[in-house]
């Protein structure tokens, strides 16, 4: 089956978290959708984002629907983790930007939608929390098209309205409408890919509604890239296990990867496939595919391996704030330093600098 890596992205208090719970149940991965209030979210499994009710570090889940094997991978909406979102966009296949139907279009959403456009990721919008007194579905879609696109259309199956919006998107799609009167899936796939069609779905994702529908048109509509049968990949994120360390997230883009291969002077040690916080040991994953590296210590997020080897995915958030580190009485710079770095490594946007002449960091 094809693999499909696609994203959740919203600002805070979309709903996000609970629409990655309620297609994970649609799915059947897990028994129960999580809450986010209640604390008992499948993704949100860190002890401050269940306190705090907030999502804060990037997650995936893997499961399998409509003939499609899926990873998805949940991402932080509030402002303060858009550098952890950011990261995750390089791998990425598809994105599903949630909207909150009361919300609308917000400063973060914008700004969400400028990366997408920058990392050149097909989109489908899910409007969520459509069960709230008051939203116009209308008014939505209005907002919809005048703040980002006018190619933001509804999809309803052999809809005509919908056909003759989507004619408009390209030429050719425009002259095969005006002889059939009708829009294909291959046509609508591959404006989606091209990012000239973004399909928008309505609601609710709190009582499941609309989310089972919505789940199959996207394993129908969404495109996976092709890939050679060299080794490459692309490291999207850094963390750390107790039991083995550091451990490098990549996203397999050509080929093959198995335990023991060596990537430059480093050998792997072990390969994980996350879903929540539970992982499976694998000996090989295939292109498509995310997964955990132990034993891999030289690279950092952004950059590539194998025949991405030196192709390094520019990060367009940037540090505005410099400052200056104070250390408690007894803590030298020398001591700290390594555990700064560490850090470092995971959130790369903290560029941790020792000036020498001044033992200052």
């Amino acid at each position: 089956m094809e693999n499909v890596v696609f994203g959740i992205l919203a600002q805070v208090d979309a709903g996000k978290t609970t629409l990655s719970e309620s297609l994970l149940f649609a799915s059947g991965a897990i028994k129960k959708a999580g809450r986010v209030d209640k604390k008992d979210a499948f993704l949100d499994h860190y002890a401050l984002e269940r306190e705090r009710g907030i999502t804060i570090f990037s997650k995936q889940a893997v499961f399998s629907a409509f003939g499609k094997n899926f990873t998805l991978l949940d991402t932080p909406g509030h402002v303060d983790f858009s550098a952890e979102m950011e990261r995750v966009l390089s791998v990425l296949d598809a994105a599903v930007l949630v909207i909150s139907a009361a919300a609308g279009v917000q400063a973060q959403v914008s700004a969400i939608w400028k990366l997408l456009k920058k990392y050149d990721v097909p989109v489908f919008v899910f409007v969520n929390k459509m069960d709230q007194q008051g939203v116009s579905k209308d008014d939505i879609i209005k907002e919809l098209k005048e703040k980002l696109s006018t190619e933001i259309i509804e999809y309803k199956e052999n809809s005509e309205a919908m056909f003759e919006e989507l004619s408009l998107c390209d030429e050719s799609v425009l002259e095969n409408y005006l002889e059939s009167g009708k829009v294909t899936e291959r046509e609508m796939k591959t404006l989606i890919k091209k990012r000239r069609f973004f399909p928008l779905f309505f609601g609710s994702a709190l009582k499941n509604e609309g989310v089972s529908d919505f789940l199959e048109r996207f394993a129908g509509l969404v495109s996976v890239q092709k890939y050679t049968d060299k080794f490459s990949a692309r490291v999207f994120k850094i963390t750390r296990d107790a039991a083995v360390g550091r451990l490098t997230h990549i996203k397999v883009t050509g080929g093959s990867l198995s335990v023991r291969e060596q990537i430059g002077e480093e050998k792997i040690t072990g390969i994980r496939v996350y879903s929540g916080e539970k992982y499976e040991n694998r000996d090989r994953v295939e292109a498509g595919e995310i997964c955990a590296l132990s034993g891999i210590k030289a690279v950092k997020a952004g950059e590539g391996l194998g025949e991405l080897s030196g192709i390094r995915a520019e990060s367009y958030i940037k540090q505005v704030i410099s400052y200056r580190l104070i250390l408690p009485d007894g803590v030298t710079p020398h001591s700290f330093m390594p555990k700064l770095q560490e850090i470092e490594e995971e959130i790369p946007e903290l560029s941790v600098i020792y000036f020498e002449e001044k033992k200052e960091i």
